[in-house]
């Protein structure tokens, strides 16, 4: 059986790091078992809060709007088409340096999970 979504009939609801998410696909929902996949929206001058994920490697791929991703020590400007890499256990942060909403796919294996996100206090 093919499990499909939509993304405009996915309710948003706003992650622990501050970001709003629809989830488009994760396991407590969809059956799926190794992944999840989410549409993220960081508004216009906004930021996510410094945060890591323990077991979830994630995979960022912007698709509307500009922005800077930081992950550990290193910053990078991203745009639509542009794709980040997230390790397991790396401190990270995305920030929307754009005056329209900053949307992105973010992948993670293991399956998106709160109890897997540790926020990190600012300095």
């Amino acid at each position: 059986m093919i499990q499909k979504t939509t993304s405009r009939d996915t309710p948003p609801y706003t992650t622990r790091d501050g970001s709003v998410i629809r989830e488009l696909m994760h396991p407590r929902v969809h059956g799926n078992r190794n992944q999840s996949l989410a549409l993220s929206t960081v508004s216009a001058g906004g930021e996510t809060l410094l945060h890591r994920h323990l077991k979830s490697e994630e995979i960022y791929h912007v698709i509307r709007g500009s922005g800077l991703a930081t992950v550990g020590d290193d910053t990078v400007s991203v745009a639509p088409g542009d794709t980040v890499l997230i390790p397991p256990g790396a401190a990270h942060r995305v920030r929307n340096t754009g005056d329209t909403p900053l949307e992105f796919f973010c992948a993670c294996s293991p399956p998106y999970s709160h109890d897997d996100t540790e926020m990190i206090p600012a300095d």
